[in-house]
């Protein structure tokens, strides 16, 4: 594949450094597609800008990107349907009124058990936890920043460690194409090696445990403790107001039943989705399309319930439908300048330039830790794990042959470093879901969640150092 040389780096680095020194993110994703462009196009800048434009374009012809995107935007439905039926205040007085979520702890707990519990795909543990837990955040004062780090954090963490998902399904088939004879055994082997992912849950847990936090997130909680500020001020979150400030229809009854219906069809249509579009097979699905007709088919039961019991009229259904819709318009049009920037940074070669450049002679027993830099770095420039995954297991894999490397240290080290340099990513698709989701500013997001990731990541890089020499 051509390379662009160090030039390929330089489109993700200028995006992200100044989407987090400006917090202007869509002028920076814009600035780093076009100087992608204008590098391919010989420095020409005419030229540069309208790829821009036709690379942004471009993003629908995939079908996937279409689909998240379109997921995306009619969560935005769920959110709106379910406060003006009075189903998602019904659901904070039931889980209040019972006594299961009094303080900011069990509050905490509750979201990162939805986080850990739902493992069949990471975007919809996502949408449901956060679609759960924000109104019980907001009501116990703990700021949205800290519900999308533990949104964030529970989400690809967890499905990596499973392979009965479309993660392990895709892990597997980059295993079985490098000649592993036994993919499932070798992808198992390397779970207790996954430092990362353990870290990154663990960490999460005990800050919810202890209450104790550090860096921008101390800062944010103090905010919401002494000023009731959910967000700082001049914050943007990706869900407009007029989506999370839905008040209950007048005169009705909030009933839980009315939030919990369309949320646990939405979790129960995943997995039988997974298994249509498998033939049969769970870790074969599409997890685009099953999280989009989960979508749908959360939306659609709503609807209906609400009608039956005449707590809706078809119009008010349609109109809220569409402002939970409109609301998503920030949301979608960040997904598509991640998408595009991930286009362009493919164009350049990027993964595969960083990836080559670390190939030099290298003691065998820090191999581990490289090739977890090696994954972060990519991963964090161009916003994909997924993506981390398919340029580094190609190379993971030789090198085990070669060198004669731990084949499960190897593997664990790739997929922890793609899952780490995802979290730090702002132009992560999972960790923009997470600011949609908790309804949060997502450089604040980013900003707040980076100071932890570096935690669990430094420990896992050490712990890579450490087993890289043992074994």
């Amino acid at each position: 594949m051509e390379t662009y040389g160090w030039l390929s780096i330089l489109t993700p680095v200028l995006a992200i450094f100044m989407a987090i020194k400006t917090k202007q993110v869509y002028i920076s994703l814009t600035l780093g597609i076009w100087l992608g462009w204008t590098i391919i196009h010989g420095g020409n800048p005419l030229t540069g800008f309208i790829q821009t434009v036709n690379v942004l374009v471009a993003v629908f012809e995939d079908a996937d990107n279409t689909r998240v995107i379109l997921f995306s935007a009619m969560i935005g439905a769920i959110i709106t349907l379910t406060q003006y039926s009075g189903g998602m205040q019904g659901f904070v007085d039931w889980i209040t009124g019972k006594g299961l979520v009094k303080t900011r702890k069990s509050a905490g707990l509750l979201a990162w058990f939805l986080g850990v519990i739902i493992f069949i795909e990471s975007s919809i543990c996502v949408l449901v936890a956060g679609a759960v837990s924000r109104p019980i955040f907001d009501k116990l004062k703990i700021s949205r920043e800290k519900l999308s780090y533990i949104l964030d954090s529970t989400s690809a963490p967890k499905c990596i460690v499973i392979p009965l998902n479309a993660w392990g399904a895709f892990i597997l088939s980059l295993l079985a194409s490098q000649g592993i004879d036994n993919p499932i055994r070798v992808f198992v082997a390397s779970i207790p090696f996954n430092f990362y992912a353990f870290l990154a849950l663990g960490l999460v847990l005990f800050l919810v445990l202890t209450g104790k936090d550090f860096g921008p997130m101390k800062k944010a909680e103090k905010r919401v403790r002494e000023e009731g500020k959910l967000l700082r001020d001049g914050a943007e979150p990706l869900v407009a107001d007029e989506v999370v400030k839905v008040k209950a229809k007048a005169g009705i009854p909030h009933r839980a039943i009315n939030m919990i219906l369309p949320v646990g069809v939405m979790v129960v249509m995943m997995p039988v989705v997974l298994m249509i579009t498998g033939r049969g097979n769970l870790m074969k699905g599409s997890g685009s399309i099953s999280v989009l007709w989960a979508v749908i088919c959360g939306v659609g039961v709503a609807a209906i319930a609400y009608r039956l019991q005449g707590i809706m009229k078809t119009r008010e259904i349609m109109d809220y439908f569409m402002k939970g819709v409109g609301g998503m318009v920030p949301l979608a049009s960040l997904m598509i300048l991640a998408f595009a920037i991930g286009d362009t940074c493919e164009a350049l070669g990027t993964g595969p330039f960083v990836a080559q450049a670390a190939k030099s002679t290298l003691p065998s027993g820090i191999i581990p830790a490289v090739l977890f830099l090696i994954s972060s770095f990519i991963a964090f420039s161009t916003g994909t794990s997924w993506g981390t995954f398919a340029i580094m297991i190609p190379i993971a894999v030789p090198m085990i042959n070669v060198i004669g490397l731990h084949p499960s240290l190897m593997i664990a080290s790739v997929l922890g470093g793609g899952v780490f340099g995802d979290h730090c990513s702002p132009i992560s698709d999972t960790t923009i879901i997470s600011s949609m989701a908790s309804a949060t500013d997502h450089i604040d997001h980013v900003r707040t969640q980076i100071p932890y990731a570096l935690a669990a990541g430094a420990s896992a890089l050490l712990l890579f150092l450490i087993f890289g020499f043992i074994l």
